[in-house]
């Protein structure tokens, strides 16, 4: 009998040591701001906007100085970021609306890194802004790979930080007191309590929480609390007038603001406040130290709706905004926490873009390899072993409007395309060693390297039927 129990404990023992084993695998929170520029945090130079608390995870883990977006606008760069792929590969290349809500979906072949994961025993969610296809089409989130979405689906709505609704999985959540007409819920701090709540919900299994805030996307909207109280009477300012609540209003309008200097820091800063919770609600949860904290943006700073990112350097001095292909529009900032795990304080010029996340969350997890990724883990990068980490033989970027514009960027050098569907675009090359801010076009003195540079755009882009690039390689 004695001998029984014996067998039946170190069973059980066995057992239990085996799902602790199981459950040691990272917990995986990325949260990625919507238009915040390369430069409008503390760790990465800004001087007017308080950034504390992502400047502590700068400070504790380890920052990117050579990260770049899936490319300069939200859908394409959202795409990119799923599925492991740049933007010569992804289904999703441009900002294309679907009436009356919603953009073009992914479709039922594309596989997702949240797909992977989900599939490999995480839980997942995403609260936030998604943009990759509507509630019942095949590139919504319950489709793609989250177990629970809350926050908008569709980009257009976004605009408006007091939304008539959001979703709810494939509930619409109609919210009491907002309309075209009125503000009344604050839809951010609704997505950040359903957010905390997923930590606490799941704390005893492995998840993966994807956060891609709206903060700080235009409009320049907000409640007149302590963030807005920080900012009110600092700077010199001029009114933007816009699209206001009211008769006139439109879903796509942006608001008008007041003091839009002081808004849009108040917007960076709330943002920053929303991260410090989530930092804190892992800690009360006993979560820090098993979870990879990863932060960013989907493309570089905006100047729309009042927004001004030459008064806050939001570009970090580097040329070009949102839909520019030059460094302003396309690197973003890059920030990995993993306490104990990765080395405080450490800057990492690893060249890599959003297609490396999903080889490195699948390393990190253990989940199934991808069908296919034009991606590189740089999990060696993370964990100091800097000597096994592989590097890209190029990067690449592509941007369908205002003519089409192409990118390339291979070590030092990098080659634009301006205006490609006219057939004849205009070609710049800079070497961003010399010359980061790309002020010195070399195309002329260079026609080797251009060539040799054109030639892999051509390899990089293959046609899409749903986003063609007229006159592409013609």
């Amino acid at each position: 009998m004695k001998k029984v129990l014996v067998i039946s404990f170190l069973l059980t023992f066995t057992g239990f040591v085996m799902a602790q084993k199981k459950d040691q695998r990272p917990n995986i929170v990325f949260i990625m701001a919507d238009d915040l520029g390369y430069g409008d945090l503390g760790a990465y130079g800004q001087q007017k906007i308080e950034t504390k608390h992502i400047d502590f995870l700068a400070n504790k883990g380890m920052k990117f100085v050579n990260f770049y977006a899936g490319t300069s606008v939200c859908a394409p760069s959202r795409s990119s970021l799923m599925t492991g792929q740049h933007t010569g590969h992804t289904y999703v290349r441009g900002n294309k609306e679907i009436e009356p809500e919603g953009q073009q979906p992914l479709t039922d072949s594309v596989q997702t890194f949240a797909m992977l994961l989900q599939q490999a025993g995480y839980t997942t969610g995403a609260f936030g802004k998604w943009g990759l296809g509507m509630v019942n089409t095949t590139g919504a989130p319950d489709q793609k790979g989250f177990d629970e979405f809350y926050g908008y689906n569709c980009q257009r709505q976004s605009h408006r930080y007091y939304p008539t609704h959001l979703w709810h999985n494939k509930e619409k959540i109609e919210l009491d007191g907002n309309s075209l007409m009125a503000k009344g819920q604050y839809a951010p701090a609704l997505i950040q309590e359903k957010t905390l709540h997923f930590i606490d919900t799941n704390k005893d299994k492995p998840f993966f929480l994807f956060v891609p805030t709206v903060l700080p996307h235009a409009e320049l909207s907000g409640p007149d609390d302590i963030y807005y109280q920080l900012y009110a009477d600092k700077f010199e300012e001029k009114p933007h007038k816009g699209n206001d609540y009211g008769p006139k209003a439109t879903i796509a309008g942006y608001a008008s603001a007041e003091k839009p200097h002081a808004m849009y820091a108040s917007m960076v800063s709330r943002m920053d406040a929303y991260v410090g919770q989530i930092v804190d609600r892992l800690r009360q949860n006993n979560l820090l130290e098993n979870t990879v904290i990863i932060f960013t943006s989907d493309n570089g700073s905006h100047n729309e709706g009042g927004a001004d990112p030459n008064f806050f350097n939001s570009s970090g001095g580097l040329r070009g905004n949102k839909r520019d292909l030059y460094e302003g529009g396309i690197k973003t900032p890059f920030i990995v926490y993993w306490q104990d795990k990765i080395a405080e304080g450490k800057t990492s010029n690893y060249l890599g873009a959003f297609w490396d996340i999903m080889p490195t969350m699948v390393e990190l997890t253990k989940a199934d390899k991808p069908h296919y990724t034009d991606g590189i883990s740089f999990v060696p990068t993370l964990l100091g072993k800097n000597k096994q980490q592989k590097q890209h033989q190029y990067l690449y970027w592509e941007f369908h409007e205002e003519g089409g514009r192409q990118a390339l960027r291979q070590g030092n050098w990098k080659l634009i395309l301006q205006k490609v569907k006219s057939g004849e675009p205009t070609i710049e090359l800079y070497n961003l060693k010399s010359d980061p801010k790309e002020h010195k076009n070399m195309a002329k003195d260079n026609p080797k390297k251009v060539k040799e540079l054109r030639q892999l755009i051509d390899e990089a882009h293959v046609e899409s039927e749903i986003f063609p690039f007229f006159g592409l390689n013609q």
